[in-house]
């Protein structure tokens, strides 16, 4: 895994079911914002997907990896697919796009 010098990396991550119209972008920066430390943004895809961007601290971005794969999550989360790789910057907080 690539990491940089304070050991953040760049979580992206494709939510699929039914994630659109029931609060799911901003319970994912609520939880996002609860966690600490996660910088990135929650966004509706075409396709009926969410996507999940998050930069920060690994085991930080493993919890909100955890609570989009949970029972917790509105509506109803059918899979979740991520990619790891090194965090790139650019955010200043988690935000709903």
């Amino acid at each position: 895994m690539n990491e940089d010098a304070h050991g953040d990396v760049r979580l992206t991550a494709w939510v699929r079911g039914r994630v659109q119209q029931v609060g799911f972008r901003w319970f994912t920066r609520e939880n996002a914002l609860g966690i600490g430390g996660l910088s990135g943004f929650a966004l509706n895809l075409d396709d009926g997907r969410v996507q999940v961007v998050a930069e920060g601290p690994r085991e930080n971005c493993h919890r909100l990896l955890e609570w989009l794969r949970s029972d917790d999550t509105p509506g109803r989360v059918d899979g979740v697919t991520e990619i790891w790789g090194t965090a790139r910057g650019g955010y200043d907080t988690f935000v709903i796009r």
